[in-house]
């Protein structure tokens, strides 16, 4: 991607655990224009580290300031409130995920951003990693023919939450990856699982999700788990792809291995590994170079207010399902 941004000046509303990040690598592209925080503590700090920046406790001043566009890296619960202010004043927006806690909310945010004219992103960060996004296109240019199966494990043991549950918390990564990959709606969600450390608060997870053209995917999300492993493995009529994100080498790997038809009967085949390069820049680095190059209106493909409303409803169905087992 070009990058032709650097005279773009954006506000960060939230300047806490993951708002800092967006601070750090905004003021390296030098298009840090703005803070907003509800602690003045945080707020001196920051005034002290970028100097040329404003800061401001209430976001009705940020908003009439003169920014370009606000990410917004405060709590989810505040999410829907603080991004709907910045869309009525026709500013571009960057909601970090989830977009919203419902599904209704996400669509009006999404609606609202068509109607007002301006480009609403949400922080699907893991659609900006260089991996993901080669995985997509080894897809589009049939590497492995015709997409059959996805699974994906997102495991650890913690951070447990105490507000939302294991499917809310580490499964919006991954369903954000299936909806870019296969770019349709699964016609069938099926999701069983756990509750072991607090009543109704489900620990682990098992999500079935049917896509159209006999897709299949499985995801597995745990934070009672002995290890970490987030992978990814996604098999097709040609070939296989598999990428490993906790690993060291993180590398993405294809399988020449399928199943062929010799004289009616399905004979295994077991070809080389290929180790698949790719560029290995920081997905957040990404989303927001992505972020600053639409800040002059150009219609977002990537993680746009569509896709945050395909991962709620996905989210919400997923969720349907599970509480069918009390």
């Amino acid at each position: 991607m070009t990058h032709k941004s650097n005279d773009r000046n954006v506000c960060v509303v939230g300047g806490g655990r993951w708002g800092k990040n967006h601070i750090k690598t905004l003021d390296q592209f030098h298009c840090l224009g703005g803070v907003v925080d509800n602690h003045r503590e945080t707020l001196e700090a920051y005034q002290n580290q970028y100097a040329h920046i404003k800061v401001f406790e209430d976001l009705q001043q940020a908003i009439e300031a003169d920014f370009d566009g606000f990410i917004v890296a405060t709590p989810a619960e505040t999410h829907y409130e603080i991004a709907e202010s910045v869309i009525k004043s026709k500013k571009h927006a960057l909601v970090e995920k989830p977009i919203t806690l419902n599904l209704k909310d996400a669509i009006r945010l999404r609606d609202l951003a068509e109607k007002q004219g301006v480009n609403l992103m949400v922080g699907h960060v893991l659609l900006f990693h260089p991996a993901i996004r080669k995985i997509k296109e080894l897809i589009q240019t049939d590497k492995i023919g015709k997409l059959q199966y996805i699974y994906s494990n997102r495991l650890n043991l913690g951070t447990v939450r105490k507000e939302e549950n294991i499917l809310w918390s580490f499964a919006p990564h991954d369903i954000a990856i299936f909806q870019y990959l296969i770019e349709a709606l699964p016609v069938e969600i099926v999701s069983r699982g756990g509750a072991f450390i607090q009543p109704h608060i489900h620990d682990s997870t098992m999500t079935v999700l049917t896509y159209p053209n006999n897709i299949v995917v499985h995801n597995f999300v745990s934070w009672l788990h002995p290890f970490k492993e987030h992978r990814l493995v996604i098999i097709g009529s040609k070939g296989m792809l598999s990428f490993e994100d906790s690993s060291e080498e993180k590398e993405v790997l294809y399988y020449e291995k399928g199943i062929d038809w010799v004289r009616g009967e399905p004979i295994k085949r077991e070809g080389p590994t290929e180790v698949i390069p790719y560029d290995p820049a920081m997905p957040l680095t990404e989303e927001l170079r992505y972020f600053l190059n639409h800040l002059d209106g150009s219609p977002v493909e990537i993680a746009n207010g569509q896709n945050g409303v395909e991962v709620l409803e996905i989210l919400e169905r997923a969720t349907a399902s599970l509480m069918e087992q009390w």
